[in-house]
């Protein structure tokens, strides 16, 4: 017997049904980002492996544990994308975006991470994001954190909160580290593992430990923002002006470092519940000076990314079935009206229906059965009778009700289109 295959660990189908669910998400989210003057770019799946070394972080538990990386032959290596802002930072410098006068750019697709599955965590995952690259203004910031609002209510989570934190910049951040440095060390045997082994690498990584341990023997840690140099906190108090501006709450949290070590000044994390422990369902931040690392020039850039899994679950609307989007399902009666169904149902296509029929030619009821799981909006019905009057018999599949309509596709096209705005 043929062995039976099924998805790998950390994969998942998205099945007829959950898909029509997420087109619409996507198709709203477009529209929003539209609204915002972004424009989207897609990056391939698969780049460079140093791509994430260098703008990442080697000592990022993203670049040391979780990348999907192949060999490419001849000394090179090519990983799986596991985030999607580097690759569009990548793609700014490589066409010179900049000389197009393109700064705005928003994506939707899969990134890849090898991490333990969990709810709301997947080894292919999907997000929806922005970034904006060539402005510095805290204004920016304000717009960047005020789309991703948006799109979180877009999503329909009802319950969110905003966190907000400044991390500095190269010029105030070895004063906060040496101070963190020293807390830490002081604190390294009531430490996880990771953590002890974080305070050399990356120490900032320790405050977004959440183990219960770590969380309470870093309570006391230095703040970010009582570090920071002048122009970080000028900046920073701008970011807060422009949110109280546009009514939108947050929270100022010292501990929101975030895990990627391009990050400086503005990092932000939108939380929701019914996701346990891991609760972000947006987060970023600003990175000025990435772009330069990836070879590019001197510019700032800031963005976010949002798990539309993790969306779809804070809204309920995880598995979520919805019905195909059918305008009609044509119905036959004997040979005649088969031999007209398939031009007839052609035709009702190219006019822009949706339409489905049934060319095995089962009976009334089998068609009847079949245009009723459809979830097409009217069966229309063609049999002798019919096609000797040019007329059709159209039953409403909501609610029963049945008439008479025109034979003729265009006029059949804009009787089906009345009756579907009326009943609205």
């Amino acid at each position: 017997m043929p062995a039976r295959y099924q998805t790998l660990r950390g994969f998942r189908d998205l099945l007829p049904g959950e898909t029509e669910h997420w087109q619409r998400f996507e198709t709203g989210a477009r529209d929003l980002f539209r609204r915002y003057a972004f424009r989207e770019i897609r990056p391939p799946h698969l780049e460079a492996t140093e791509l994430f070394v260098r703008s990442v972080g080697e000592a990022t538990d993203i670049v040391g544990k979780e990348m999907f990386t192949m060999d490419a032959g001849e000394g090179e290596t090519v990983t799986l994308r596991p985030e999607i802002t580097a690759s569009v930072c990548r793609a700014w410098v490589q066409h010179s975006l900049d000389r197009a006068g393109l700064s705005r750019f928003f994506y939707i697709g899969p990134a890849f991470r090898k991490e333990r599955p969990q709810k709301g965590r997947l080894r292919q995952f999907h997000q929806a994001g922005v970034e904006v690259l060539g402005e510095a203004s805290p204004e920016t910031d304000v717009e960047v954190i005020a789309v991703g609002v948006d799109l979180v209510t877009l999503a329909g989570v009802k319950e969110w909160r905003l966190l907000l934190n400044s991390i500095g910049d190269p010029a105030c951040r070895p004063a906060y580290r040496a101070a963190l440095v020293a807390f830490l060390e002081a604190r390294r045997e009531l430490l996880c593992g990771e953590c002890q082994d974080r305070i050399e690498r990356n120490p900032l990584r320790v405050l977004d430990c959440k183990k219960e341990p770590c969380q309470a023997a870093t309570a006391g840690a230095p703040s970010t923002v009582d570090h920071l140099c002048d122009a970080c906190r000028i900046h920073f108090a701008g970011v807060r002006r422009g949110l109280d501006l546009l009514a939108i709450p947050y929270e100022l949290t010292p501990r929101l470092v975030r895990g990627l070590d391009y990050y400086v000044r503005t990092t932000f994390e939108i939380q929701a519940g019914g996701l346990g422990a891991q609760n972000a369902v947006l987060g970023g931040g600003r990175y000025d000076n990435l772009v330069a690392e990836l070879g590019g020039s001197d510019v700032p850039g800031i963005g976010w990314a949002a798990g539309i899994e993790r969306l779809l679950i804070a809204a309920g609307r995880e598995g979520e079935q919805a019905p195909a989007a059918l305008d009609a399902f044509v119905v036959t009666l004997g040979e005649r009206a088969r031999e007209c169904a398939l031009p007839l149902v052609q035709a009702l296509r190219t006019r822009g229906l949706a339409v489905s029929w049934d060319p095995a030619g089962r009976g009334l009821g089998g068609q009847m059965k079949r245009a009723g799981r459809s979830g097409a909006r009217f069966a229309v019905l063609v049999g002798d009778d019919e096609l000797d009057r040019g007329r059709a018999t159209l039953k409403d599949l909501a609610s029963g009700e049945q008439g008479e309509g025109p034979l003729d596709p265009d006029a059949l096209v804009r009787f089906v289109r009345e009756k579907t705005e009326t009943t609205r």
